[in-house]
C-alpha cells in the first residue's frame, strides 16, 4: 500500500468514514427514511493580507469551487478565511482558532516563511496543512508528512519577466531611449528577504545579462507589493530627475508594477517598458490599453483547484498524489506563463 495513505491519520480516516456513512444515510433518506444534514468538511485558510489582489484572487476562487464542489458531492465546505495583515504573530494565533475551531485542514499563505512552530502546531492537532504563494522553508516542509506547498517556482517568474524584456530590446532600437547601447532599469521588490523577491530580482536581469545585453540599475527599492508604496518610489525616482533615463521598470509583481505607472501619469512623464507579475485583472487591463508591456501569469485558479483537491482527498482517504501531482511528496508545481497584449489579442475572437 502507499506510504502516504498508510500514514494518513486516524483523525482523517474517521472524517472519511463520515463523509462515507453520511452518503449512505442521504441515500436512504431518498427512499424514504428522515433526511440527515450532509457531512460537513471545514477548511481554515489564513492570508498573509487580504490587501494583496492576488492573494485575494485565490481566496475568491477557492470559495467558488467550493461551492461548486458543494452541489456535485452533496456536502458543505465551510471556509474561515482569516486575515493575518502581515503579522506574524498575528496569523499563528489566528492558525491556533482555527484549529481549536475544528478546521479539518488549513491552507495558509504564510507571512514569515521561516516561521516552522506553524508546521508543529498542524501536526500536533493531526490537522493537514498546505502552504500556497509564499513557500516556506524546505527543510521545515520535511518536518511533517502532511505539510505541502502548491505554488509556482520563483526563478521561473524571473526568468520570463527578462525574456519579456529581451523580446522588445531585440526588437529594435525604440527601448534604447538614449542611444547608448545598455538598457537602463529600476527594480521595484517586494518585501525584504522574501524568496519570490529575491529570485524574481535576480533572473529577470540574469536573463538578459545571459542573452548579451548591457544593463545599468539606475535604482531599486522595496515597495512590500503594495501599489501605494511603489508609486511613492517611483514618483521619488522621478522627482530625482530619472525620468527621461529610465527604460525599463521590473516590478516583482502587478500591483508594484501599476504603481509604478501611476507615479509616471500623474507626474505627466512618458511611460518607459513596464513589467510585472500575476497577470491580476486590473494589470490586464493595463497590458490591454497599453500602459503594461507584460506580465508573468501567476495561475491563481490553478493554486486554488489544486489546494481543493488536496483536500478533498485527503478527506476521502484517497491518496494525495492521485489527486495532484506531487513533487517530492510536499510540492505541487504550477507553470508560469507570460503575457502581453499580443496574447490578449489572441484570445479575442
Amino acid at each position: 500500500m502507499n506510504r502516504t495513505i498508510k500514514s494518513c491519520c486516524s483523525r482523517w480516516r474517521r472524517k472519511a468514514a463520515g463523509v462515507f456513512c453520511a452518503a449512505l444515510a442521504a441515500l436512504a433518506a431518498g427512499c424514504g427514511a428522515a433526511e440527515t444534514e450532509p457531512p460537513v468538511l471545514r477548511v481554515g485558510v489564513a492570508l498573509y493580507t487580504q490587501d494583496d489582489t492576488f492573494v485575494s484572487t485565490i481566496a475568491a476562487e477557492l470559495e467558488r469551487m467550493a461551492r461548486e464542489e458543494e452541489q456535485e458531492r452533496g456536502m458543505r465546505i465551510n471556509l474561515s478565511v482569516v486575515d493575518g495583515r502581515s503579522n506574524q504573530t498575528t496569523q499563528l494565533e489566528q492558525v491556533d482558532s482555527l484549529i481549536g475551531r475544528g478546521c479539518d485542514a488549513l491552507c495558509v499563505n504564510i507571512v514569515d516563511r521561516t516561521a516552522a512552530v506553524l508546521i508543529d502546531k498542524a501536526r500536533k492537532a493531526d490537522v493537514p496543512l498546505i502552504f500556497f504563494n509564499r513557500q516556506p522553508v524546505a527543510e521545515d516542509m520535511l518536518r511533517w508528512e502532511h505539510a505541502y506547498y502548491v505554488g509556482a517556482k520563483a526563478v521561473e517568474g524571473g526568468v520570463l519577466q527578462g525574456r519579456l524584456v529581451l523580446e522588445a530590446w531585440q526588437a529594435g532600437p525604440a527601448l534604447d531611449r538614449n542611444g547608448d547601447g545598455v538598457l537602463q532599469y529600476v527594480m521595484l521588490e517586494g518585501e525584504p528577504g522574501h524568496q519570490d523577491a529575491m529570485l524574481r530580482t535576480e533572473y529577470a536581469v540574469k536573463t538578459l545579462t545571459d542573452a548579451g545585453v548591457a544593463v545599468e540599475k539606475l535604482a531599486s527599492d522595496t515597495a512590500n507589493w503594495k501599489r501605494g508604496q511603489a508609486m511613492a518610489k517611483a514618483r521619488q525616482w522621478l522627482e530625482e530627475g530619472m525620468g527621461d533615463a529610465i527604460e525599463v521598470v521590473f516590478a516583482n509583481n502587478d500591483d508594484m508594477a501599476l504603481g509604478a505607472i501611476d507615479a509616471f501619469k500623474q507626474a505627466e512623464e512618458d511611460l518607459p517598458l513596464v513589467v510585472g507579475v500575476d497577470a491580476t485583472a486590473p494589470a490586464l487591463e493595463a497590458v490591454a490599453a497599453g500602459e503594461l508591456y507584460g506580465t508573468v501569469r501567476n495561475d491563481g485558479a490553478g493554486i486554488a483547484r489544486a489546494m481543493l483537491d488536496l483536500v478533498l482527498a485527503l478527506a476521502d482517504g484517497s491518496d494525495p498524489a492521485g489527486a495532484v501531482e506531487l513533487e517530492d511528496g510536499h510540492y505541487v508545481w504550477l507553470p508560469y506563463r507570460a503575457v502581453t497584449a499580443r496574447d490578449l489579442e489572441e484570445k479575442t475572437p
